[in-house]
């Protein structure tokens, strides 16, 4: 054998040897983070029997109750920590239900934003709890609005973060990724088919291809450039909080047929206290400030920038909620704790 041959053994030996090296390391780590998200969404839940149907809610806290409602890609998890954490903080008793097609509550036939906020009701039935404060976020916004629609008695306040709402036509922004992406699930394609069905690819793209996603989480990119470490970090935990994706891929695509046919709801017969939060650089603004003038007395807290996680304004935006809650939260009675 020549030099140049024996070179050449060594040379692929050598490459042969580390890209199986760095396959075994990322094996080991997605095993790891993996494992860590099922057992994260395995606990602290239970599903109840409803007249609904099967509905996985969480209960946590004490306090008057509030009903928790997760966007895309959530469940009872991102329920209790994005939504009740982060945007509203203690004193409250959080009730989380995950959504059609999220984690363990089932995709019925009718999974319309109307069917789901009925489900809230029977699930309030079942638990034996009269009245709610309703905090939405994002794609849980459709079934928010419903609720206070349909069960007005039962709906002590509403709040709507970055709702993924109807706008008028002329008001409409060009969509960002987010809502290119949500439109692209509900035609399906590789995102659907491939990427929100296998934790392993979602796991790899949140790791080789970070900034696109943070971008498609809603937030812009020259808002990237300054964030805080503490932000970078929250932001991680929303990108961990994904997984495992493969049990939420139903849900996530009902949200996307729910989104494309968006229309537009009586704002005008929602009689409960409403508070609607956005920033105007995401894509959901629009709808939230149409909301917001057309539901009475409707109060709009808004930012010039934040994108759709309201980066930099994340203790503003939780006191003004905590503030607003105790105001019109209905009080604590009834109820019951869940089983582990």
């Amino acid at each position: 054998m020549s030099a140049q041959k024996r070179r050449n053994v060594v040379i692929s030996g050598i490459f042969g040897t580390a890209v199986l090296g760095l396959a075994w390391v990322v094996a080991l780590n997605y095993r790891r983070d993996i494992r860590a998200a099922r057992e994260r969404v395995s606990f602290g839940s239970q599903v109840v029997e409803t007249p609904c149907g099967p509905i996985e809610y969480a209960i946590q806290g004490e306090g008057p109750p509030v009903l928790v409602v997760h966007g895309a890609s959530g469940g009872f998890d991102q329920g209790l920590e994005i939504i009740a954490r982060d945007y509203v903080g203690e004193g409250f008793r959080f009730i989380a239900p995950s959504r059609f097609g999220y984690l363990r509550t089932p995709l019925p036939a009718n999974a319309t934003p109307v069917a789901q906020a009925d489900a809230y009701a029977c699930l309030l039935d079942t638990l034996n709890i009269p009245r709610v404060a309703v905090v939405g976020s994002s794609a849980g916004a459709f079934s928010c609005v419903q609720f206070a629609l349909r069960h007005p008695g039962r709906t002590s306040a509403l709040v709507l973060a970055m709702p993924d709402v109807w706008a008028p036509a002329s008001q409409a922004p060009t969509q960002d990724l987010m809502a290119k992406g949500l439109n692209y699930l509900a035609v399906g394609g590789f995102i659907t088919d491939v990427v929100f069905r296998s934790d392993f690819i979602m796991w790899l793209v949140t790791k080789v291809a970070r900034p696109a996603m943070v971008t498609f989480l809603g937030v812009p990119k020259e808002l990237q450039l300054q964030l805080t470490p503490a932000q970078e970090e929250s932001i991680s935990e929303l990108m961990q909080a994904l997984l495992p994706v493969s049990q939420r891929q139903e849900g996530i695509i009902n949200d996307a047929i729910n989104h494309a046919n968006r229309q537009r709801y009586p704002l005008e017969r929602i009689t409960a206290p409403t508070l609607v939060v956005d920033a105007a650089d995401v894509s959901t603004y629009p709808g939230s400030k149409y909301t917001a003038e057309n539901i009475p007395g409707a109060r709009f807290l808004e930012f010039e920038r934040g994108g759709h996680l309201l980066i930099g304004h994340e203790e503003e935006v939780r006191s003004q909620v905590t503030a607003f809650l105790k105001q019109h939260a209905a009080p604590q009675e009834g109820g019951k704790a869940i089983s582990e």
